[in-house]
Formats: structure tokens, sequence, C-alpha cells
């Protein structure tokens, strides 16, 4: 089921969530268990453990790690929030640039537990063809499709959307596979997607639409549009040379379904866990925040990574202070372990290695104005259109969302959200250069729109791929990729590793089945901290197993 053809007069069924399908664990469950995630023995209580990475990934490690009585140290190189970067325009009240993380769907419900734990308030997010918003228009070889809410699909995008369902069950028996994710059914959802994997591992998306039987009925132009409109957020021609399986993942746990902003911005949810103090933490008095166990602030960025001894890690900040640890949590960008860190080569195995560097990240461009007034709800008394619309298109702004905040407040135009070969091409370019590019080929789809009259403040752009923190917006797995990932997800579980390949344990969404999405950087960071009390000679609690007890059982299919 994709955006495009949803049916609500269909009866109410279980909700897809974010559950598995690689490695179907309840993580939601796991944490908002009574008797808590696990226990460390006493005398490990107060015990210092780094992480690396002040991101989603980094914060709720930590903050899971001081509830179980541990003190976590945090180190950051930049700010708080890594991707989820929510940027305010100056003298706006409030008014944000998402530059990172800005759609979060409702079925990644571990990471919904941390906003509702904060209280954190969201919205349906502004997609195209969405039912929040006017209208959209599909702009591709200087030709227009126009639709606004209520309004039935136009013939072809209604092809597409059928085209799209037909082939998912055609091909990979998915209407299966997420009843069967709906049930929570664990054997089903093995038996179908063990069998998907050795098939779709090798093939990419585009291979998968360009020969299913639903598609090949239809068009080339088809597929083009299938590229600008997506599968309900616009712009997924960029993964067209994605592995398959990746696509599938987002598809059948509904990542592109039903998504939503958080008002006020995402990074208030890494900020809030820094500053909130849990209920009945361990060993820590009444009041204990991350916030106050480092004093306000978090040590900098690392610049080495060391074995010291036979059962230690040394971390040396970029001031050079050196502190050791028991353990401890990496949640950075792969890439930066072989290019910004100097990190012993023997703290991981040579396959490891392999798998991080061969991690592929997609480039990420935004750039946001502020404008007097949400203007595009206004109609053209010539045509009785909207003036401007959630608009997907061709040229190099590619996709362009529109934020209303009530008619007495300025509204705010992500002006371009491009991926690849779109964001590569703007790299170079100023911020206000940028704004007259996107300016320029908006002006070619409403001629008779001033958008540049009703700027106000200062523009903000980024492009995740020069930020040296970074280098990249997130992963994307290529086709044979699926062994990398295997093994980089299943790290954390070190029984069997060689000693001087424990202690260090990988989280962040690069480290999930699911990148790009802020529930497979929640999931990798639960993971790590059942690594830690495992580590340390901890466990978790009768009756609430966690991920690393039941990965014999029920975890990922093994290709090696």
């Amino acid at each position: 089921m994709t955006a495009l053809d949803r049916d609500d007069s269909k009866p109410q069924l279980p909700p897809v969530t974010a559950f598995g399908p690689d490695f179907p664990f309840a993580y939601d469950d796991w944490i908002t268990h009574a008797s808590g995630l696990g226990r460390v023995p006493e005398a490990a209580h107060g015990t210092e453990v780094a992480v690396i990475g002040a991101g989603l990934s980094g914060m709720i490690t930590a903050y899971e790690l001081m509830k179980l009585g541990l003190k976590p140290v945090l180190y950051e190189a930049g700010r708080i929030g890594g991707r989820l970067r929510s940027e305010p325009f100056e003298g706006s009240g409030g008014l944000i640039a998402e530059l990172g993380g800005m759609r979060f769907p409702r079925s990644a419900t571990a990471f919904y537990h941390y906003l509702d734990l904060l209280g954190l308030e969201t919205r349906p997010f502004p997609n195209p063809l969405h039912p929040v918003t006017p209208s959209t228009v599909i702009d591709l070889e200087g030709e227009q499709i126009y639709v606004e809410q209520g309004d039935p699909l136009p013939p072809v995008l209604a092809e597409i959307s059928r085209a799209w369902h037909d082939a998912l069950d055609q091909e990979v028996d998915f209407d299966t596979l997420q009843a069967a994710i709906r049930r929570r059914d664990v054997g089903a959802i093995k038996t179908v997607w063990n069998r998907l994997v050795p098939i779709w591992d090798d093939r990419t998306f585009y291979d998968f639409i360009a020969s299913s039987e639903a598609f090949r009925r239809l068009t080339f132009r088809h597929r083009e549009i299938f590229g600008q409109v997506g599968f309900g957020t616009g712009g997924w021609d960029s993964d067209f040379p994605n592995s398959m399986l990746e696509i599938l993942r987002v598809a059948c746990t509904n990542l592109d379904e039903d998504q939503h902003h958080v008002v006020g911005g995402v990074e208030q949810l890494p900020r809030g866990l820094w500053a909130h103090a849990p209920d009945r933490p361990a060993h820590w008095p009444a009041g204990t925040s991350l916030a106050r166990l480092h004093g306000g602030a978090t040590r900098g960025a690392v610049v080495r990574i060391a074995r010291d001894g036979d059962d230690r890690v040394a971390i040396t900040d970029r001031w050079g202070a050196v502190r050791s640890y028991p353990c401890a949590v990496v949640t950075c960008q792969s890439w930066l372990l072989t290019t910004h860190l100097n990190c012993d080569e023997s703290l991981f195995s040579q396959r490891i290695w392999m798998a991080l560097d061969r991690t592929r990240y997609m480039q990420s461009s935004k750039t946001f104005v502020m404008v007097d007034r949400p203007f595009w709800r206004e109609r053209d008394p010539a045509t009785g259109r909207y003036r401007m619309s959630m608009t997907l298109t061709d040229r190099i702004s590619r996709g362009t969302y529109l934020f209303d905040h009530g008619e007495d407040r300025p509204g705010v135009i992500c002006l371009s959200y491009s991926w690849m070969n779109d964001a590569l091409k703007v790299m170079p370019l100023g911020v206000e250069d940028r704004v007259r590019l996107m300016l320029e080929a908006l002006g070619k789809i409403y001629p008779d729109v001033d958008i540049a009259g009703r700027i106000v403040g200062n523009p903000i752009t980024v492009s995740w791929e020069t930020d040296p923190h970074f280098l990249g917006a997130f992963k994307g797995a290529l086709p044979g990729h699926y062994r990398y990932n295997h093994r980089m997800f299943t790290q954390f579980m070190q029984d069997r590793l060689p000693k001087a390949e424990r202690g260090l344990f990988l989280a962040g969404d690069g480290i999930a089945w699911t990148p790009a999405w802020a529930e497979g950087a929640v999931q990798t960071a639960l993971n790590a901290v059942w690594g830690v009390m495992r580590h340390l000679g901890g466990g978790t609690q009768p009756g609430n197993p966690g991920p690393g007890d039941l990965m014999p059982e029920i975890g990922p299919l093994d290709l090696e």
C-alpha cells in the first residue's frame, strides 16, 4: 500500500511497525517493559563508558546507560544532535529549517517512545499528494501535473500507483510479508524475507522496476514520473542504483508512510534527552541527567582510539587528553574511522574494516528561505489554482516543500531538497547563489509568482558531503552489500570475538538495516546498550530478553 493508493475505508488492522524484517525484534516492547532493559552488577555502578558522537544514537546510548547506573562520557566534535539539526531563522520567533532528518514515520515506534517521553508534539509532514498538502505539482520535461487536496489522482499517477503495488505483490509477495509484520509473526516474516535476501541483494531498485511485469506494461515515461513521485515522498530516482532490499525494507515497514515532523524542530529530542532526568535510575540520585553528569558540556572531538592494555579502550580528544575506559560505543559516520580518527586496526577484524570502508554514503543538499506569509494558500484568480504548490521537478531544485505556521506568521520554504548528482551540482555554491539558482528553476514553473519579493531574513543551506564530521547524508547500500551490513549490525555480539576486538561497539543509522531513518539509529543504540551490559557482567531482566539474547534464534540470514 502506498500514499498514492491508500484506502481508509478498509477495516482497521494491526499497525505496520518497523519490526524487522531482517531482525524481527520488538525494540519498542523491550524499552517499555516494566522491568527495564536490564542491570549491571553493583560493583560496576558509576563505571565510565565512552560514547563517541552526541547525535540521536549516541544520546540514546548514553541516556540508557545512565539509567543502568553507568557513567557515560559523551564526545562530540560539533554540536549535540548530529544530523537531527534544526537551524533557527534569525528573529523568526522559533521558525526553523530542518537540515537533516525532518520527516518521521509513525511506524518508527522505538523512536516515538523517546519523542513521547519528552512530550514533543508532531504534525503530519506536507509530503506530495498528502491530505495536509493543499496542492502538488509534478513538473517533468516542461509538462506539469497539478493535483489538489482531495482530487482523484490523474490517470497517469493512478497507473503508476497500481503498477508499484502489483510489482511488489507479484515479485516479492509483499502483501504476505506486510501482513506478517502487522501480526509480528516472526516465523512468517523470516520465511518470506530469508527467501528474498539472496535474490534481491544483488539487484538494484531500477532493475526491480524495469523488469517487473507490472511496469513493463507501461511506458518509460511512467518510470520517469515514478522516479519523481517515488512512493509517497518524491525523489526516489536517486535510489535507483541502490539494492532493492533496501527499498523493500522501507516499503514493508511503512517508513515512507504517515510521516510527521516535530513542532519546533527535531533537535529538541537529543537536546531533551541530554537534559532529562529519568525516574528511578539505578545508582544515581533523583534529578541526575546527562548534562549534570557532564558538568553541562560534552567532551570535544576524538582524534584517536586505541587499545589500553588487554581489556580497556583509550580515547584521545583534540586537546591531547587521554582517558581509559572498559568499553566504548562509536556512533559517528564509519568513514571517519579511517579518515579523521586514528583508530588502531586491531580493534576491529579486517572483515569489519572492509564493511566500514565499503559503506557508500549518499550526498544531500537543502536550501531554505523564510517568506513573509504562506502565500501559497492564495488562489490565482486567472486559473483558480493555488499560486504555488509542493513541487517535484526534474529541474535543479528537485523537491520544494512548503511549511505553513499560520496566516499571522512567516512561512518557510525548502526551495530545494536534492540528492546525489543534483546535490553535487550545487556543492561549490554559496547560499545566495543556491537561492538564485533555485528561484530561477521555480520561475519556469511559476512564472507569475514573485517568490524572491517575499523572502525575509537570511537563507539557510547545507551540503552534508562537505561537513567534515559527516562526509555525506546517510548510507545507501549498493547491490552485494548485505554481507557488509550483516557484519556491522551484529558486531555488538562479541562473545565469540578475540579479546582484542571486544569492548568497542558500533551504533548509528549507518550500522542499521534502515539507514537515513531515525529508527535505525535508535535500534542500533539499544543493541550497543545490550552489548555494554553484557561486557560489564550484566544482563537483561527475566521476562524481557534483549536483542542479543534473541539474536541466535531470530537473527538476520547469514550469507557468509
